[in-house]
């Protein structure tokens, strides 16, 4: 509720799908739209480990490629966002700073990778790409642990909804990532039902 009305006032003209809005799912994606995802990583928020690993997710979609995004983890206290030309950029507390992601590390890579939405296709693809060392998060942080430099990798076969991952894009391709399917064709937004298939987000890492 919050959100919506936010956007509404800052933005009125421009239309606005939601997880938790589930009429907007039916909209035709128009040419510009807000995907919004107020709760990403449900069952990390649920945990009773408390990691906070769940974010705030919202991107703005502009011919089927995001181009601002906003990714907030109120737990951990770290806001991560892009948009209207400048750096993409990281806030912790009252540190700042601007997000890049890292050159192909000479030792081991580091795939990030979802902590229970992991599968056997995941794990094959890994296997046939030489990768072993994987950090387990919830939520569109592992996007922004790619752009921020502290992984290399984040393969995603399971299923996902654009606004999980509209944001985490937005931040990564600002930062020098890209998000591509597994064989290499682009990966847009405004798909049927706005439901996502496999893609790879990456980093200094390429897939052969």
């Amino acid at each position: 509720a919050i959100l919506l009305a936010a956007l509404a006032d800052l933005a009125p003209d421009i239309p606005v799908v939601s997880e938790e809005n589930a009429a907007s799912h039916a909209l035709a994606p128009p040419p510009q739209f807000f995907l919004v995802d107020p709760l990403d990583g449900t069952r990390e928020f649920l945990r009773p480990d408390g990691n906070g690993a769940f974010t705030v997710n919202i991107a703005l979609i502009e011919q089927g490629r995001p181009v601002m995004g906003i990714v907030y983890a109120p737990a951990l206290g770290r806001l991560f966002h892009t948009g209207d030309d400048q750096p993409p950029v990281e806030i912790a507390g009252d540190r700042m700073r601007t997000l890049s992601v890292r050159s192909l590390p000479p030792a081991e890579l580091t795939a990030v990778a979802s902590r229970t939405h992991r599968d056997a296709a995941t794990d094959g693809w890994l296997a046939a790409q030489g990768i072993s060392k994987t950090t387990a998060i919830g939520s569109s942080l592992k996007f922004c642990l790619v752009a921020a430099g502290e992984a290399d990798v984040y393969p995603r076969f399971g299923p996902t909804m654009e606004w999980d991952t509209a944001a985490g894009e937005a931040v990564l391709r600002a930062s020098g990532g890209m998000v591509i399917c597994p064989d290499g064709t682009p990966f847009i937004y405004g798909k049927p039902e706005y439901r996502n298939g496999a893609f790879i987000a990456c980093a200094g890492f390429r897939m052969p």
